[in-house]
């Protein structure tokens, strides 16, 4: 097999940007074309990156492409990755992987019948700061855990989203859009789910958008846009999470994790880098030294300055793990059978907030291999 798999995009919205910007920096991949429903947005981006420009229908019969990144909104990501799986292509997809553990589960099934691979965002627990704090968990540095906290809290997309409406309506909300992030991550420090609770309400009936040229239109909410979440792990411990789109300031931790013998402060898991806190008994966080892991370095501007470089942003970093994966036969970092129980996870915590019930799940799955400096070195150019 070569070294390098192509790949296409089929979504060509804010975040293509980022993948096409990013994706230069990893070995084992190139984006060879890129796919919209609207054929002017396409060729716009493509012409900005110096690719080719494709109807969705002849970038699925595009034999220079072996993995396809699926950019579309989330309420056709399922249908849109079958048809990948259909045309004999990998999906990468952006998260959430599907909107209903249901057809998270089809997707396994069919890309294990068709000997297919599916992985899906966020890759950001494999960023330096996350492996580090698993590094820390693993080597027992706080002892076994056995509680924590996570909070993502905000006013709402409306509020710098040119085009929010999505974000509020079923299949949005917070759960969907940021418990991704979270929920990948504290798979990742502490393993499977067992099983959750939860209470939901909507805040606000209405959101007024407040930039762009849509400034000024009114969107009804239709979701719940607050989501308090108890997950009780497999191995013991219970983490309180909190996601929130109704909070215009707070002063909480993005996660906390408590063990038997010290307490870890974990930067925020959107985010690849930031600082990882131990305190043991003597009560006094400290900073972790950093590592010489590639994935923490500063590498990205705000509001995609060129020039004010203030935080590390390697998103494709899993999509690069998964071409390695294939090519070497191993089980990728962000492969559906972790993501599947992921979904499963956050669509639980919503259905026991509409219903006041706690809720058993069916699935569970291994924690991802770590991924060390070495490694990450392993995947980049």
């Amino acid at each position: 097999m070569s070294k390098t798999l192509g790949v296409g995009i089929i979504g060509c919205g804010n975040i293509s940007w980022a993948y096409l910007t990013l994706a230069k920096q990893f070995k084992h991949i190139e984006v060879k074309a890129v796919a919209d429903m609207n054929m002017a947005v396409a060729e716009a981006r493509a012409k900005e990156f110096g690719v080719k420009a494709q109807s969705v229908k002849d970038l699925l019969k595009n034999d220079d492409i072996q993995i396809i990144v699926n950019l579309t909104v989330p309420a056709v990501h399922y249908k849109v990755s079958k048809q990948i799986l259909d045309a004999g292509k990998h999906v990468y997809s952006e998260k959430p992987l599907t909107l209903s553990y249901k057809d998270a589960l089809a997707l396994q099934k069919y890309a294990a019948k068709k000997k297919l691979r599916v992985c899906s965002a966020p890759d950001t627990f494999l960023g330096s700061s996350h492996q580090l704090a698993r590094k820390a968990i693993d080597d027992g540095k706080i002892g076994k855990v056995v509680s924590g906290t996570c909070h993502f809290m905000g006013p709402g997309m409306e509020m710098w989203h040119p085009n929010p409406d999505f974000f509020f309506l079923p299949g949005g909300g917070p759960m969907l859009d940021m418990g991704p992030y979270y929920i990948s991550n504290l798979v990742n420090l502490i393993g499977p789910v067992k099983r959750v609770s939860a209470l939901a309400n909507t805040g606000r009936k209405t959101r007024t958008i407040s930039n762009g040229p849509r400034n000024g239109e009114v969107l009804k909410v239709k979701t719940p846009t607050t989501y308090h979440a108890l997950l009780e792990f497999a191995q013991g411990a219970c983490i309180t999470v909190s996601l929130s789109w109704d909070v215009w300031a707070h002063k909480h931790q993005n996660m906390e994790i408590y063990g038997q013998t010290g307490a870890m402060f974990v930067p925020d898991p959107n985010f690849f880098g930031g600082d990882v806190m131990v305190a043991g008994a003597d009560q006094k966080p400290t900073v972790l030294p950093a590592w010489d892991h590639p994935f923490g370095k500063n590498n990205w501007g705000h509001h995609n300055s060129q020039t004010d470089v203030i935080f590390a942003n390697y998103r494709c970093a899993g999509l690069a793990d998964m071409a390695d994966a294939i090519m070497k036969k191993r089980l990728a970092r962000c492969d559906i059978s972790v993501v599947a129980h992921v979904v499963e996870v956050m669509t639980s915590v919503m259905e026991a907030g509409a219903k006041g019930k706690v809720i058993k799940l069916r699935s569970t799955c291994k924690r991802s291999a770590p991924l060390g400096p070495d490694e990450a070195r392993g995947l980049m150019k």
